[in-house]
C-alpha cells in the first residue's frame, strides 16, 4: 500500500506512532496509532480482540464486521492522507486492508476532571469550572441548557495546531447579524496555531481602549447566563476558559452571584464596586493635586497633616507615588509567580516590613502608602484581569495629568476616559450600553438589582424587535 509506505517513512520522525502487522491466512491487516494519543486498553480490548474472532477476511466482510461489531460510536472511512493524518493526530486508530482505510475513535482523553474556579471564586451558587477538554466544557454547558436551539458552530483553526474552535449560541435569542459577524472574524484567522481561546481575543477585539471588549470567563454558570441573554459564547479546545461576546463596560461590575442573593444586597455591592473602580482610578491623582497644586482646597488641620508627613521626604508626591505604586505591582506579580506555599512568607515581607522600613527611612510618606493601598485594592473588585490591568494604566494616566495641571489635569483625564468608553464598540455594539445609549428597561440590572417581570434579560435587542431578528 502506497499509504503504509509513507506512515513507516513518518515513523523515522514519529518516535510515538506505532504499527502493528497482523496476519491472518494470507491476509494483512496493518493496525495504526500514535501511543501517545490513544489508548492501549481500548484498542486491545476492543479491536485486537475482535480480530482474533475474525472468520473470512475479504474487504466487505470485514468493513461490515467492523461497523457491526466493534464496541465504539465513531468509526469512519478515509479518503486521502490528509484526513488519515487528521484522524491520527485525533487519537484516532487507523485500520489498513486491502484498499480500505477505517479510522476508529480510541483518545486517551488527556484532561484533568471538572474542578473549582480558581479566579472567580463564589459563595452561592455551582462550583463546576470548565476544563480543557472541548467536549466536557460544552457538556457542562449543554447540562444547565437542555434545549434543542442551542446551536454550535464550529471552525479548525491554526495551521498547525488545528484547534477545535466552538462558536456557541441560542437561535431565537441570539441576533442573527451577530452571529454572522463573529463567524467572519473567526474563518479570516490565519495563524500559525491556537493554543488557548485568549489567542482568539486579538482578532475579536478590535478596539485600543485600554478596557477589553470582550470577556473570558471559567464558570459555566455565567456562560450559561449570557448565552440567554442573547450573546455568543466560544469555546476553544485545550482551553479553561470560554469567551463572551459583545462585552459591555457593565458587565464587569456584574458577577453570577449577584442573581443568586436578594436584590438590595446585590444593589449595595454593585454600588461598592463603582465606587472602588472610581477610588483607583482617581484618588492617587486627587493626593497628589491636593498636596502640589491645590492645598488651598484642603482644610488646614489635615494640610498641616500632610506637610508633618512628608516633611522628611526628599521626593515631590508624583514621584513618591510612582515608586509605590511600581513596588505594589511587582509584589502582586511576585505573588501571582511563586508557589501558594510562599506566597504568605512574600506578601509579609513586602506588605509590612519593607513598607514599615520604607517610612522609618523616609523614603515615603505613611498617607502615600495608604492612598496607594486603597486605590490598588480597590481594583481588585473589578471581575477580570484584564480589567485590572487597564485600571493600572488610567490610574498612571491621572497621576501624570494631575501633576502637572492639578484639578485641571484631573478633569482633563477624565473628558478622555468618558469620551473613550463612549466610542469603543464591541462587535458593532455600544460599549457604555445600556447607559449610552440609555435603555430605562435595562436600568433595573445595571448598577442597580431591582425585582422585574421579565421572562429573559436580553441587552442586544431594543423593545420594538423581536427576539432572534
Amino acid at each position: 500500500m502506497n499509504y503504509l509506505k509513507k506512515l513507516k517513512e513518518a515513523k523515522k520522525t514519529f518516535d510515538d506512532l506505532t504499527i502493528k502487522e497482523i496476519t491472518l491466512k494470507d491476509k494483512k491487516i496493518i493496525i495504526v496509532s500514535i501511543e501517545t494519543l490513544t489508548s492501549s486498553s481500548d484498542i486491545n480490548d476492543f479491536i485486537l480482540r475482535k480480530i482474533g474472532k475474525l472468520k473470512e477476511f475479504n474487504s466487505k466482510y470485514l468493513i461490515n464486521y467492523f461497523y457491526n461489531f466493534l464496541p465504539v460510536i465513531s468509526i469512519k472511512v478515509v479518503q486521502d492522507e490528509n484526513s488519515l493524518w487528521n484522524f491520527l493526530l485525533n487519537g484516532f486508530t487507523i485500520l489498513l486492508f486491502d484498499n480500505e482505510i477505517l479510522a476508529i475513535e480510541t483518545r486517551n482523553y488527556l484532561t484533568r476532571g471538572v474542578g473549582t474556579a480558581d479566579y472567580e471564586k463564589t459563595i452561592l451558587g455551582p462550583k463546576d469550572a470548565f476544563t480543557e477538554h472541548y467536549n466536557t466544557n460544552l457538556g457542562l454547558i449543554r447540562r444547565r441548557i437542555k434545549d434543542k436551539n442551542l446551536y454550535m458552530k464550529t471552525f479548525t483553526l491554526g495551521k498547525y495546531t488545528k484547534t477545535k474552535v466552538g462558536l456557541l449560541y441560542i437561535n431565537g435569542i441570539c441576533k442573527r447579524d451577530l452571529v454572522i459577524k463573529i463567524s467572519k472574524k473567526l474563518e479570516k484567522i490565519n495563524i500559525d496555531g491556537i493554543i488557548d481561546s485568549n489567542y482568539l481575543k486579538r482578532y475579536l477585539n478590535t478596539s485600543k481602549n485600554f478596557f477589553p471588549t470582550l470577556k473570558s470567563t471559567e464558570r459555566p454558570d455565567l456562560a450559561s447566563m449570557q448565552l440567554l441573554e442573547g450573546k455568543v459564547i466560544i469555546i476553544c479546545d485545550n482551553s479553561p476558559e470560554v469567551l463572551i461576546l459583545p462585552t459591555f463596560f457593565i458587565d464587569f461590575f456584574h458577577v453570577s452571584d449577584d442573581y443568586y442573593q436578594k436584590q438590595i444586597n446585590i444593589t449595595f455591592i454593585r454600588l461598592i464596586r463603582f465606587i472602588g473602580f472610581l477610588i483607583s482610578i482617581f484618588l492617587p491623582a486627587i493626593y497628589i493635586s491636593l498636596t502640589t497644586h491645590n492645598p488651598d482646597n484642603m482644610p488646614i488641620r489635615l494640610l498641616l497633616s500632610f506637610q508633618s508627613q512628608r516633611q522628611n521626604v526628599p521626593f515631590p508626591g508624583f514621584i513618591e507615588a510612582i515608586i509605590m505604586i511600581i513596588c505594589f505591582e511587582i509584589l502582586r506579580e511576585t505573588d501571582v509567580r511563586i508557589p501558594s506555599s510562599m506566597g504568605t512568607a512574600i506578601s509579609i515581607l513586602g506588605g509590612i516590613v519593607l513598607g514599615d522600613a520604607a517610612v522609618n527611612a523616609g523614603i515615603v510618606s505613611p498617607i502615600m502608602i495608604i492612598v496607594i493601598a486603597i486605590s490598588a485594592i480597590s481594583g481588585m473588585l473589578m471581575q477580570g484581569v484584564e480589567t485590572v490591568n487597564s485600571i493600572r494604566w488610567y490610574r498612571f494616566l491621572f497621576i501624570i495629568l494631575s501633576s502637572i495641571f492639578g484639578y485641571f489635569g484631573i478633569f482633563l483625564g477624565t473628558i478622555f476616559l468618558l469620551s473613550t468608553l463612549s466610542t469603543t464598540k464591541s462587535i458593532d455594539k455600544d460599549y457604555l450600553y445600556p447607559f449610552a445609549p440609555i435603555n430605562l428597561n435595562e436600568q433595573k440590572d445595571g448598577f442597580l438589582k431591582i425585582q422585574s417581570n421579565k421572562k429573559y434579560r436580553n441587552p442586544l435587542l431594543s423593545n420594538n424587535r423581536k427576539r432572534g431578528e
